[in-house]
C-alpha cells in the first residue's frame, strides 16, 4: 500500500517546532499499516526536518542557540539578495536535512518515548511550508 499527501504547514516564527501531530493527522491511514515506513520531505531550501526530544521546550531553544552559533549570520556571505538570514538558513537546512524516515508498526509511528518530528524554520519570516508525506507498508490483516 502506498499513500502520499502534501501537507501545508502554517507559518511559524524562526525556531524548532514540533509537527508530529499535524503530520499524523494528515494521514489517518497510518492506522491501517501493520508494518511500513513514513517519509516526510520538506519542499524548501531554508527550512528542514529532524527528529529529536519532544518533551522539554528548552531543547527547542537550545537547538536554535546551537545552530545560530554554528552558522552565524555575520559571515561574509555572497548570496544576500533575500536578506541576512537567507544564506545561513540554506546552510542550516543542508546541515539538518530535508527529510526524515519513521518506521510504522501496528498502525502507529514507532517513535521513541521522547521523540518528535520537528519543523526547523531557519528564516525570520519563512512563510508556510509544504511537506510531502509518503507512506509505504503492508496493511493490517482484516
Amino acid at each position: 500500500m502506498w499513500i502520499q499527501r502534501i501537507l501545508r504547514l502554517p507559518p511559524v516564527r524562526r525556531g524548532f517546532h514540533l509537527v508530529t501531530g499535524q503530520i499524523v493527522e494528515s494521514v489517518p491511514e497510518i492506522a491501517q499499516i501493520q508494518t511500513g515506513w513514513m517519509q516526510v520531505f520538506i519542499q524548501h531550501t531554508s527550512a528542514s526536518l529532524t527528529i529529536n526530544e519532544n518533551a522539554d521546550p528548552d531543547v527547542r531553544h537550545d537547538f536554535e542557540t546551537a545552530m545560530n552559533h554554528a552558522v552565524p549570520e555575520t559571515l561574509p556571505y555572497v548570496h544576500t539578495i533575500e536578506g541576512p538570514d537567507d544564506m545561513p538558513a540554506h546552510v542550516k537546512a543542508s546541515m539538518m536535512g530535508a527529510s526524515v524516515m519513521v518506521p510504522i508498526g501496528g498502525g502507529r509511528l514507532q517513535l521513541g518515548t521522547w521523540q518528535g518530528i520537528y519543523l526547523c524554520e531557519h528564516r525570520d519570516q519563512g512563510g508556510s511550508r509544504s511537506v510531502v508525506v509518503t507512506i509505504q507498508g503492508e496493511p493490517a490483516a482484516s
